[in-house]
């Protein structure tokens, strides 16, 4: 913030001092077009001038064309001349009263480069066109084979995006691309070379997402007792062999780990009856092994502690895909 200075012992009048270095700041661009100025209760703070001297001097300022007060947002740098000042009386402007400004240096940076008006203008509308048909259709891909973590990411993306995803099996996606003229392809990390090889000859966007670190679950695994019995229940078989892998390499043979998709009645009553800890990476998941156990409770001396996994996709890589639709 530009710190404004009141001399109280001169002969010009304190509302005239901060009028003129006001208009001085605008003047020479430190506050540019469609800046919002402080107010007028900040500017009491810095200046020791009453609200109402205050206030007066923006009633000048906007009497005078330099600013624009926007009823329940502010007082706001006019833009002048070439900007165009009607410009600032749009909806969107009064709640990104910024937006012009950054759209303005990417205009000059496209007229720099040699774009005509026009061209720019095209190029804006193409990528603006483009987001919005790729946002009205959003396919989740992955291996037939493991289509159970598909289902996973469809599930959570549909919460927290709040709107329909498609799944696709990889071997059925080049035929579902021949009937679509837009769509944003979205994937696991592990995937992304296949997909890729399939969307480019479509010229299909494909974003490939991280998976959560897991670090609260691993965290408990290694402090388990030796000879411990965990169960890991998930809708994807390839989760399931990812964490044996991965737990063994943990703990070695300290630990029993015992597998099971939510759909296989026997291995989770097998693990209900067996495990000390049994982990779900999903909803179904959870929802089928708090089934099981609830219906073998007599059998059993001391339930099992089952720990709902934190999301399988990362939460920075739902803000990226959130930004990249247009969603936020």
């Amino acid at each position: 913030m530009i710190q404004f200075r009141i001399q109280p012992d001169s002969e010009i009048p304190a509302s005239s001092q901060l009028f003129n270095q006001i208009r001085f700041a605008i003047a020479c661009g430190q506050y540019g077009s469609g800046y919002k100025l402080p107010s007028t209760r900040a500017l009491a703070i810095q200046t020791g001038l009453h609200r109402n001297t205050i206030s007066k001097v923006y009633r000048q300022l906007e009497e005078e064309g330099f600013v624009e007060s926007l009823a329940g947002s502010g007082i706001y740098v006019r833009v002048q001349g070439h900007e165009t000042g009607s410009r600032l009386q749009l909806p969107i402007l009064q709640q990104y009263p910024q937006a012009f400004k950054s759209i303005q240096q990417t205009l000059d940076e496209l007229l720099n480069q040699g774009c005509s008006l026009n061209q720019a203008r095209e190029l804006f509308l193409a990528e603006v066109d483009w987001r919005l048909r790729c946002s009205a259709r959003v396919l989740v891909a992955v291996p037939l084979q493991d289509i159970g973590v598909g289902q996973l990411m469809v599930d959570e993306l549909e919460e927290s995006l709040e709107i329909p995803v498609e799944l696709v099996a990889m071997e059925e996606l080049a035929a579902v691309l021949e009937e679509t003229t837009s769509a944003t392809l979205v994937t696991s990390r592990y995937f992304i070379g296949d997909v890729e090889a399939i969307a480019a000859p479509k010229a299909v966007r494909v974003i490939p997402l991280d998976i959560h670190d897991y670090n609260k679950e691993l965290n408990v695994v290694k402090n388990l007792p030796r000879s411990s019995c965990v169960g890991i229940v998930s809708l994807s078989p390839g989760i399931l062999r990812a964490t044996e892998v991965i737990l063994h390499g943990l703990r070695g043979d300290d630990l029993l780990v015992m597998t099971a998709q939510p759909k296989d009645a026997y291995k989770l009553n097998a693990i209900a009856k067996r495990c000390e800890v049994i982990f779900c990476t999903d909803a179904t998941s959870h929802s089928g092994v708090q089934t099981v156990v609830q219906g073998i409770a007599e059998d059993i001396i001391r339930p099992p502690k089952l720990i709902r996994c934190a999301n399988y996709i990362a939460l920075q890589s739902v803000n990226l895909l959130q930004r990249e639709l247009g969603l936020i």
